[in-house]
């Protein structure tokens, strides 16, 4: 599980869970014993502290509450800043009240400087909506705490306080509170600091040198402020972004010396940063045969040197394939903060990093965050001659042109189309790119043969298939479990554990671009599911060494904001993670040919950078490149909400859409409902008159009403995607038991879906009732729970043949490709108690009617249509039914007839 920032956010997790989706690296599982275990991503000694090596910590807190089995009432939430998080027991008790007692085996080398943080919440998991014992989350600064004599740093909590004690008399120990740049309008630049105690001496230092103390506080005509333990004292020149400035204060009563280095993040938002520093060139590694350029933006370095491998495998991955040979070459900064080299001679296919100093990172080896391809594990960036990646008949593509509006998306797994041992293909490309697109696979069951895998994609006729993250993951990418790949590792890359050979860089490239001409050539467009969001872990990412506290959000405390739920959130706002967004989208749609992009958490976005985004694509790859994404965050973002590109702002996008979990919600219940809710579609007993208006809007393209203009090009209306439960699963958690009633509810809600103008979106096997076993959340389930299980194609062969005549007709542009103005003179009609709605739609080229009925469950109310003249297209139901001027539905029923006029 994630860190999340407030209680009422918690309850929204259940449905964003999937949003970040987990790193596999670091997955939090509960022991035997009751303790949480971590699996380490990195060495497990902690840097030694005093006179005592430190090897743990215990949390206090002032209760000894338990539950009817025994089990203490609280638990805690941990995680390590900028990382993960997981529940974590009170494992024993004193005098005081229960106490957390753990060791840092289980976390990375760098906690003492990364800093703890928690939660005290109720013994439930966020999913059950645990209730927080306090409304914030706290952390443990060790820089700021002692040691006991056994190793162990303590703290002590009291009951419905957010104060941290540092001893068991609720002492609170010597701390700098803060030590930041901050600016406003009247005082410019400043540098500020407080204690929590009187101090008698202090130092404020640029590196070594010190700028202001006690002696000369009085004389400094600099220092802004000097009252209540804080000092501001005011900069004259931009700093030296390469110098540490830092504080350093001995308080009063103890006589303790702490020290604390400034913030920076403050400088980064300045209009005077972007003029000096912001740069619009090219970056990364710019190859041509008798040379290649590198040049990496990192302004704060004092050091970067280049090394150039021939292998993309450490040896602490293989040791026997792996080569760590490099040769080493020193950097030059240039203008804007860019360093740069350039390396004579043909360098494709070798392996680089960059080696960065700064006052945060020394010596840190980083892959570049421009690397268009990597070795195994994306450890080692890759130079690429992309000239040698293309497959025969690559020049001739060009991404299909449909609008939004005619598109059928497809959401499916790499893995998910062909681990299933009812897929039948080739045994070494399933769960690959290469079995993703091979074709000529079948499965049979009782005398019936059906197509699977790419195939079947193809026979049920969408035009497009939005595939599950394939960027660079934070993966074993040799011993391969399954994951949704929301663990974003080199966003520029491909990720290996899908290539038939995740050791050489080359491979995954070609056997993509084959995947995508593959598809194309069958009139699909692949759509990237993309996750700028955040990383899979803040610390020492290539983002953070190059460039500390610039590419993410901060709270006013310093701490990593937590917006996506994943332990970090990006600063898209940012000039560079701006820049970097648009050319790593453009790289991808022109260099792969991808028809657009979905952006996970696209509320934890700013909407000018999308806006900037969208219009890039559009005009300098295709104005047909569709981008969407997921109107929500994960948590509480640190960006002005009326800024954020979320579903309350959408009037303001320009040139992209976003998922519709209005009409989602109306038809099935999802999101923020509970399992057991029943929407429109599932619930026989009533029928709530917002939920027949959001479904009228929706069949409109409308995601919201009232004031909001009708904009139809940005509506994606659907019902199911990976994050959630299937149809089956959903309306079996609702309680529903007949499986017979289950599948007329599924092909019923999705009968609305694809009958709805704007984008139209699916999750890959409802065309066959796929089931995931219950499981809404199977991001690190296994392959099988996740599989597409074909022999529920024979089963329900008659849902497949409804699909595609609903795709079909999907498809006609005059039909469902309506703009925004015809849209609204689109009128949808219901009966008294709104069990029934029904409306016509008119293709003016072909002069035909067509007139859309449906029903569902609810007994009380006509449901009789006038379909006399019309022909029948479809009957979902396969009644046979007779067309008349009183034509009635049964329930679950979805009629479409036309007739020409």
């Amino acid at each position: 599980m994630k860190k999340i920032l407030s209680f009422i956010l918690s309850i929204l997790f259940v449905m964003m869970l999937a949003s970040c989706d987990f790193s596999i690296s670091y997955n939090p599982s509960k022991g035997s014993s009751g303790e949480s275990s971590i699996t380490p991503s990195e060495s497990t000694k902690p840097t030694p502290g005093g006179d005592v090596d430190p090897v743990g910590f215990v949390i206090h807190f002032d209760v000894k509450d338990t539950m009817d089995d025994g089990t203490y009432k609280y638990d805690l939430w941990l995680w390590e800043k900028g990382k993960d998080g997981a529940d974590y027991d009170f494992n024993g008790e004193d005098e005081y009240g229960i106490y957390a007692k753990y060791t840092f085996e289980s976390f990375s080398s760098n906690i003492i400087t990364n800093t703890l943080g928690f939660i005290v919440k109720t013994n439930k998991t966020w999913a059950e909506g645990a209730v927080k014992d306090y409304d914030g989350d706290r952390y443990m600064e060790f820089n700021q705490l002692e040691v006991d004599s056994e190793g162990y740093y303590h703290i002590w909590l009291m009951t419905q306080s957010g104060t941290i004690y540092t001893t068991a008399n609720l002492e609170v120990s010597d701390q700098i509170s803060y030590c930041s740049f901050a600016h406003t309008t009247n005082k410019g630049l400043y540098l500020t600091f407080k204690t929590n105690k009187e101090f008698t001496e202090f130092k404020i230092k640029a590196g070594n040198e010190v700028l202001v103390d006690q002696n000369t506080v009085g004389s400094d005509a600099n220092v802004l402020s000097n009252s209540g333990n804080r000092i501001e004292y005011k900069l004259t020149n931009f700093p030296d972004l390469t110098v540490a400035y830092s504080v350093e204060v001995k308080f009063a009563d103890s006589g303790k010396v702490l020290t604390r280095t400034a913030n920076k993040t403050t400088l980064y938002s300045l209009k005077q940063f972007e003029e000096l520093y912001c740069y619009d060139g090219t970056l990364g590694a710019i190859y041509t045969k008798e040379q290649t350029e590198f040049k990496v933006w990192t302004p704060i370095s004092t050091s970067v040197k280049l090394r150039i491998y021939d292998n993309g495998t450490p040896t602490s991955v293989d040791s026997k394939l792996g080569n760590d040979a490099f040769s080493e070459y020193k950097m030059t900064k240039g203008e804007k903060g860019v360093w740069a080299t350039t390396i004579t001679g043909d360098l494709q296919g070798k392996y680089y990093t960059y080696v960065v100093t700064n006052d945060t990172y020394k010596d840190a080896e980083v892959v570049d965050p421009y690397a268009l391809s990597t070795g195994v594990n994306g450890l080692r960036g890759m130079i690429v001659d992309f000239s040698k990646t293309n497959p025969e008949g690559w020049d001739e593509i060009s991404i299909h042109e449909y609008s939004s509006t005619q598109l059928t998306v497809y959401e499916t797994h790499i893995a998910d189309l062909t681990s299933s041992t009812t897929w039948g293909g080739t045994s070494e490309n399933a769960k690959k790119y290469k079995g993703f697109y091979e074709s000529g696979t079948t499965y049979t069951k009782d005398n019936v043969t059906v197509t699977t895998g790419f195939d079947h994609i193809k026979e049920l006729g969408v035009n497009a298939v939005q595939i599950i993250p394939f960027f660079d993951q934070a993966n074993d990418e040799i011993n391969t479990s399954f994951n949704w790949g929301y663990n974003p590792l080199n966003y520029n890359s491909l990720e290996g554990s899908y290539s038939s050979n995740p050791y050489d860089g080359y491979t995954k490239i070609k056997e993509f671009k084959e995947l995508v001409l593959a598809y194309n050539k069958a009139g699909i467009n692949i759509i990237m599911d993309v996750v700028y969001n955040h990383v899979n872990s803040l610390q020492k990412c290539n983002f953070d060494v190059l460039m500390p506290g610039y590419y993410f959000r901060y709270t006013s405390s310093g701490d990593a904001s937590n917006g996506s739920g994943c332990g970090n959130e990006t600063a898209s706002e940012n000039y560079m993670f701006r820049k970097f967004m648009i050319d790593s989208t453009q790289f991808w749609a022109s260099e792969y040919k991808l028809g657009g992009f979905r952006f996970d958490l696209m509320g934890v976005h700013d909407i000018e950078t999308m806006n900037q985004l969208a219009k890039n694509l559009h005009e300098n790859v295709s104005e047909y490149v569709t981008v969407y994404g997921e109107p929500w965050a994960g948590g509480t973002i640190a960006l002005n909400s009326s800024s954020a590109a979320s579903q309350a702002n959408m009037n303001k996008y320009e040139g992209y859409g976003c998922f519709n979990d209005q009409m989602r919600d109306a038809l099935i219940k999802g999101g923020l409902s509970a399992a057991t809710e029943k929407g429109w579609v599932s619930d026989d007993s009533k029928v709530a008159a917002a939920d027949v208006n959001k479904i009228k809007n929706g069949l409109t393209g409308l995601i919201l009403s009232g004031n909001k203009t009708l904009e139809v090009e940005k509506c994606v209306n659907y019902v199911t995607c990976h994050d959630n439960y299937t149809l089956y699963d959903r309306f079996k958690a609702a309680g529903i038991t007949d499986e017979a009633t289950i599948k007329k509810m599924a092909m019923l809600a999705n009968s609305v879906v694809f009958t709805s103008q704007g984008t139209t979106f699916m999750l890959a096997g409802e065309e066959f009732l796929r089931t995931k076993g219950g499981n809404s959340n199977s991001y690190n389930s296994t392959y099988e729970v996740n599989e597409l299980n074909y022999a529920l194609k024979v089963e329900h062969y008659d849902l497949f043949e409804n699909y595609q005549k609903l795709i079909a007709l999907k498809q006609n542009k005059n039909l469902f490709g309506k703009d925004s103005a015809e849209c609204k003179n689109l009128t949808i009609n219901t009966n008294t108690n709104g069990s029934l709605i029904h409306f016509t739609v008119t293709d003016t080229t072909t002069r035909t009617i067509y007139k859309i009925a449906y029903a569902n469950g609810v007994v009380q109310g006509d449901k009789t249509v006038n379909f006399a003249g019309y022909t029948l297209y479809l009957d979902t139901l396969g009644t046979n039914v007779e067309l008349n001027a009183q034509t009635t539905l049964q329930n679950y029923q979805t009629i479409i007839a036309y007739k020409k006029y």
